[in-house]
């Protein structure tokens, strides 16, 4: 902790001294309190904004690549103390340290990405239909953006939005969830650093880190004048379908812009062809990795009839290996849930699943009990058998925990159809060897999430690669490929070279 400087922050105060005024970080391994973090209000959160709007009309006139030079420094800086904040990740949130470790990588790797990207930021030339004219796109700065984001990924998903806004001229307030709010403080003071050292701004007298803004306050005050502000002309935020729903009215109200990153009620086909240690492996990390709390958790397991129960005996097998405890134990392979919260959610997820006719094969709720008298929020991963032909209610919805529901299916048009008939469309995959069976699945009537895999679980995306889905899980798209087009605006413009003035679709316009 004094190592990244919290004994000196003033937003760090004592969580046992029952302000009011504060939230605490708890750690979810022993329930008990890191640190309390003081709110701020709506004036504060006014405050901020104005000074990153004010440094975003200098920072955009900075010439990209010179942008991106920062975002080079920034990453070093991320490199330089990748060890420490992935424990810090996995201290606020319940990681395995290899995870955590793992999310600072994605920071980094991002910003890496960031700045190659600084030198492409291309438009297109076209040809124009009028003679002697010439017309081209053009990219320029959106503005001061809003980051919101949820406590599972406290510093990756900024930095997927940060690094890429940066790079493209923007500021940014970021309002972390208050379950995580440490993370967001640690990864805010290093950039601070960094951007205090640079000199980027003239005339002297503005602040370089008011580019990058933090507001740590609660929905009701400070996320809800976040929406509904008209000088924040995007809005990315990360969370739940409820709350994305919530933000998407709220920004499309003002005729704002959405980049919304929802829920996922992920699913895995088997077929029976498939390589069953590799599917194992596929599985396992997909449904227990980070304990079930990814939006990219594997939730469904659709498998062919012919191997069923073979698959299903071999993951009970494996779960049963799966050594539950202190996330910072290099030997943990699952730490806890965030919260208490989570843990019921779990227990009433499966009381559904039973009384929907569902059977438990490991794990469950009295796996969820043989924690009740431990300290921390630790549960067991389960897995529930969903009866022949049936489709539980409970399984449509994403619950945060880790439980896998496996199906059994014939067909794989039905296995498709079974596949698609959720909510949330964000990551996919199918196992096989069989080109056909590949193929099928990727094609346009096959998976209808924004992920499809083959041979890979749900989880684990590169930061290479667009990041997002369709349907309730919001249409939006972080990260690589062409993502960067939300954080800018896009300017046509024509240049008339001749002496003559014609007209677009041969229109004759002249007075007498």
């Amino acid at each position: 902790m004094a190592e990244l400087g919290f004994d000196a922050d003033p937003r760090i105060v004592d969580p046992t001294a029952g302000d009011e005024s504060c939230v605490v970080s708890q750690n979810p391994a022993s329930a008990q309190p890191i640190a309390g973090v003081k709110l701020q209000s709506a004036a504060e959160y006014d405050d901020l904004v104005q000074s990153a709007v004010a440094a975003q009309s200098y920072w955009r006139r900075l010439p990209a690549p010179r942008r991106g030079e920062v975002v080079r420094l920034i990453g070093n800086a991320m490199r330089e103390r990748k060890a420490t904040l992935g424990e810090l990740v996995s201290i606020e949130t319940g990681k395995i340290r290899a995870e955590g470790e793992g999310e600072i990588q994605e920071c980094i790797d991002i910003a890496d990405f960031a700045v190659g990207l600084s030198r492409q930021l291309y438009g297109l030339t076209i040809h124009s239909e009028r003679p002697q004219h010439r017309m081209y796109e053009q990219w320029h700065p959106l503005g001061t953006i809003g980051i919101i984001t949820a406590f599972n990924f406290p510093a990756a998903v900024w930095a997927w939005n940060a690094m890429l806004a940066a790079v493209c001229g923007d500021a940014m307030i970021w309002k972390p969830s208050l379950q995580s709010p440490l993370v967001a403080v640690a990864m805010t003071r290093l950039v601070h650093d960094v951007m205090r050292d640079q000199d980027v701004f003239q005339p002297n007298g503005v602040d370089p880190s008011d580019i990058f803004g933090l507001i740590i306050g609660s929905d009701d005050e400070v996320g809800d004048a976040m929406i509904n502000d008209r000088r924040l002309p995007l809005i990315s935020a990360t969370g739940s379908c409820r709350m994305g729903r919530v933000v998407g009215q709220a920004v499309a109200s003002r005729l704002g812009r959405c980049l919304l990153e929802l829920g996922g009620n992920n699913a895995i086909i088997v077929m029976p062809d498939a390589d069953m240690d590799l599917t194992v492996r596929g599985v396992l990390f997909g449904a227990v990795g980070t304990a079930g709390q990814r939006c990219t958790t594997t939730r469904r397991l659709i498998c062919h009839r012919e191997i069923v129960d073979t698959l299903t005996d071999r993951l009970i097998g494996a779960y049963k290996q799966v050594t539950i405890g202190n996330p910072l134990d290099p030997k943990t392979l699952m730490g806890p849930l965030i919260n208490q919260r989570a843990v019921d959610e779990m227990h009433a997820a499966l009381l559904r699943a039973e009384e929907e006719g569902c059977s438990v094969l490991c794990g469950g709720v009295d796996g969820i009990e043989r924690f009740a008298d431990a300290p921390g929020h630790f549960v067991e991963p389960t897995i529930v058998r969903v009866p022949a032909g049936a489709d539980p209610l409970v399984a449509r919805d994403e619950t945060f925990a880790p439980i896998l529901y496996v199906y059994e299916f014939d067909e794989l048009d039905d296995a498709i159809a079974l596949h698609n008939a959720v909510s949330q469309g964000l990551s996919s995959a199918i196992f096989t060897n069989g080109v056909r069976a590949a193929e099928r699945f990727l094609c346009v009537d096959g998976s209808d999430c924004g992920i499809a895999n083959v041979n890979i679980g749900t989880s684990g995306a590169e930061i290479g690669g667009a990041f997002g889905g369709e349907k309730d899980t919001g249409g939006g798209r972080e990260s690589g490929s062409d993502a960067w087009k939300a954080y800018m605006r896009r300017q046509t413009c024509t240049i008339n070279w001749g002496t003559d003035l014609p007209l677009a679709q041969g229109i004759e316009f002249a007075s007498r």
